[in-house]
């Protein structure tokens, strides 16, 4: 496909539907007066497991790829550790490899070649010694408040933070020159490391890169899409009776866009998912209950949205056409993992279960022979008793003690 393109219409199919493209004169320059593959590389922290919301970058990688792009796929290991430790050191060893699982299939699901498609390893130049060089370099030049600015929408925000956090911004930077590449793409959330990158890089000898940000597609419970928020994401592998059950539950208000995270799912997935599969025009159609009308059919976003203001379009009905267009893109994924024992077996060393812990049996207070007092006093093997109310129980130490103790007069006897 891109052998009959034109250059300005690669540069088209690179940018639709990005948020923002920072220094395009570069990619420009490259794709029209160099006449040269445009190379981009996208990292993912291998964290949490991967949910829908992945669908929204692979889409972009899928056009980056039709537009002869060589696009490297960055699975950052050593970034999910350094991350508040989201990813135990452990773990990340087997979650990179769960995630190129999750990536191959994701896009072989929207029908995407990926001969033109290269994994690299974090840790497999991270640790090296002209790495680490780097990083000291860049350590000297790059104040305490500028590396925690950068993260701050990306690496978690927590008291009494670790460093590791203000490392993090720094190898994002580096990892530009390392992987060879002459841009970054990424989500909107990133964009101060990507300025970061823009203005640091050349401190240290390196040049300026294109940074391609997408839209962030708001969870189903309103906000980001998270990995560690179960409420907020779809898993790839959940079963449909769970898909059906988290749609159902999320955040949708009636004739409302902003913030529907529903919505932005159909015009950044769905539609362009569809697209992509058909080599045409994305279609995203939602069926009706019998005496209800016929089934609503979507070519365009906007269409889809005047709809929803008017509440043509309901969100049970937005639901519902969701869920559907979703099980159906997620069947062959789910089919991969069930057909692959090696894809099964990493999953349960990334993922392990949580260890249940056992209640421990506590002893039963038996009492101490001194009804009425079971608490603060203890009897011991000579028959005095110890412990904070001993004085309430306490008969002295000789028989006359005990008598006035227990108020007995002798001469009543």
């Amino acid at each position: 496909m891109a052998d009959t393109m034109t250059p300005q219409q690669k540069i088209a199919l690179i940018c639709e539907n990005l948020q923002e493209v920072l220094k395009p004169e570069i990619m420009e320059d490259i794709i029209v007066k160099q006449n040269r593959p445009f190379s981009i590389y996208w990292g993912t922290a291998t964290t949490g497991r991967p949910h829908c919301g992945y669908f929204v970058p692979m889409v972009k990688i899928a056009h980056f790829l039709r537009a002869g792009c060589r696009v490297k796929i960055l699975l950052a290991d050593i970034h999910g550790f350094l991350d508040n430790l989201k990813a135990p050191i452990e773990l990340v060893k087997f979650r990179a490899e769960y995630y190129r699982f999750v990536v191959v299939s994701l896009l072989k699901a929207i029908n995407v070649p990926i001969d033109l498609l290269e994994f690299s390893l974090g840790s497999s130049h991270q640790l090296s010694e002209k790495y680490t060089m780097d990083i000291f370099r860049l350590s000297t030049l790059v104040t305490e408040h500028d590396a925690k600015k950068a993260g701050a929408e990306v690496v978690k925000q927590v008291a009494n933070a670790p460093l590791s956090g203000l490392i993090y911004p720094l190898m994002q930077a580096l990892d530009e020159e390392y992987l060879g590449v002459d841009a970054q793409f990424g989500g909107v959330d990133q964009r101060k490391i990507f300025t970061f990158a823009i203005e640091q890089l050349p401190r240290v000898g390196y040049k300026e890169r294109v940074h391609l940000m997408n839209s962030m597609v708001p969870g189903l419970a309103g906000g980001k899409m998270s990995a560690s928020d179960p409420d907020s994401k779809i898993d790839l592998l959940d079963t449909p009776e769970v898909l059906k059950k988290k749609l159902k539950k999320a955040y949708a208000v009636p004739k409302e866009i902003e913030g529907n995270g529903i919505v932005s799912f159909v015009e950044y997935v769905l539609l362009p998912v569809s697209a992509l599969k058909t080599g045409g025009k994305g279609r995203f159609v939602v069926e009706r209950r019998e005496g209800e009308g016929e089934a609503l059919v979507y070519e365009n976003i906007e269409t889809l949205k005047e709809d929803y203001r008017a509440d043509k379009l309901t969100p049970q009905l937005l639901k519902s056409g969701v869920a559907n267009a979703l099980l159906e893109i997620l069947e062959p994924i789910r089919a991969d993992f069930q057909a692959s024992p090696a894809w099964q077996e990493i999953e349960q060393k990334a993922y392990p279960a949580p260890e249940v812990k056992k209640k421990e049996k506590k002893a039963k207070d038996k009492g101490n022979k001194h009804p009425g007092v079971t608490k603060g006093v203890e009897s011991q093997p000579d028959g005095h008793v110890e412990g904070k109310q001993k004085n309430e129980v306490n008969l002295g130490s000789s028989a006359e003690q005990a008598m006035q103790n227990l108020d007995i007069a002798t001469n009543k006897i």
